[in-house]
């Protein structure tokens, strides 16, 4: 896992409305190395999924993306169109969040399949089926070679899930970015999904950045962290020493937000407050509204990602764990 192939350097996405810019990342960083898992979590609006789509190139049809995205020591970012085209599905791919809107209803199961493998390897049409059939079987759904001939809307939701994650794996890549890829199924399905993808990527030797809310999922399947707030990376480090020694207070109120060992009857914590909208950042940290310990200094300085113990980082003022009793 040392050998990093993805490496993110100041990654800045940039929105616009009516003519104000709504900054979506800022200056995020982050590496994942090959046969790495590296989880992202948040809450909603963190930028989680904006950074997945800005490391693909897909954001930049919509914003301004900044920074650098090496992918095996080639940046992504001034890349053409036509060029990132060679690179998506191919080397890295990506299992969007919802497969029931990803999936083309009006094709079936086989011929999306068959589509991505014409596009990204050199197969002949009987192989492409070929290899459509095995990617099914390899992702557990019984009769796969009857099933080609189906559509999406005939498959029940962990079945186009898994769909989802047999097109994207199909081209062999060597990383894959899932974007929430349990939502809304229930926990065995999840499991299921999530001990496939961790089992595909011990087998293809391949790099996952994962983006989930549920901080279990976290501790079971990935080996490092990145909590995102407000755009940004505020807590990153190896899953064991963040989850077990917090450094960030919102990433203290998430994990005191995780109802384990609660007594019945108990109103359940919570984070105070609503994250920052894009058009109302604070000039200081971002969190410093939301935050139980935040000083003048977070009011009006953002602090900087900086390196701490071993390979901690931590953008707070004051890095303490400490904030376990009384943050957020």
């Amino acid at each position: 896992m040392s050998d990093k192939i993805l490496k993110v350097k100041g990654l800045s996405t940039t929105f616009s409305r009516g003519g104000q810019p709504l900054p979506a990342l800022r200056d995020v960083s982050f590496d994942v190395g090959r046969g790495e898992v590296l989880g992202l979590v948040g809450e909603s609006g963190s930028g989680k999924s904006v950074t997945l789509r800005s490391v693909m190139g897909l954001s930049r049809q919509y914003g301004a993306v900044e920074g650098q995205v090496l992918w095996q020591g080639q940046d992504l970012v001034p890349m053409s169109d036509r060029a990132l085209r060679q690179v998506r599905g191919r080397e890295i791919a990506m299992i969007f969040q919802e497969p029931m809107t990803s999936l083309n209803p009006l094709l079936t199961v086989g011929m999306q399949l068959e589509e991505t493998l014409k596009a990204h390897t050199d197969l002949p049409r009987k192989a492409r089926r070929d290899r459509a059939i095995e990617m099914l079987d390899l992702v557990g759904i019984p009769s796969a070679a009857s099933r080609l001939k189906d559509y999406p809307h005939q498959f029940s939701g962990g079945m186009r899930q898994r769909v989802m994650i047999a097109i994207a794996l199909c081209a062999n890549p060597k990383l894959l970015l899932a974007d929430e890829p349990t939502t809304a199924l229930d926990v065995t399905i999840q499991a299921q999904i999530l001990d496939l993808i961790l089992q595909l990527a011990q087998e293809f030797d391949m790099g996952v950045v994962l983006v989930t809310h549920d901080l279990g999922v976290v501790a079971q399947t990935c080996d490092s962290l990145a909590v995102m707030y407000a755009g940004r990376i505020v807590e990153q480090g190896r899953v064991r020493d963040v989850l077990r020694d917090p450094y960030h207070p919102y990433t203290v109120g998430l994990m005191r937000s995780v109802p384990e060992n609660i007594p019945p009857r108990t109103q359940l914590f919570s984070v105070p407050g609503v994250p920052p909208s894009l058009d109302q950042l604070p000039a200081g940290c971002a969190f410093a509204p939301r935050c139980g310990v935040a000083s003048d200094q977070c009011q009006i300085s953002r602090p900087e990602l900086q390196a701490l113990a071993g390979s901690r980082f931590a953008a707070c003022f004051s890095p303490m764990t400490t904030h376990q009793g009384d943050a957020a």
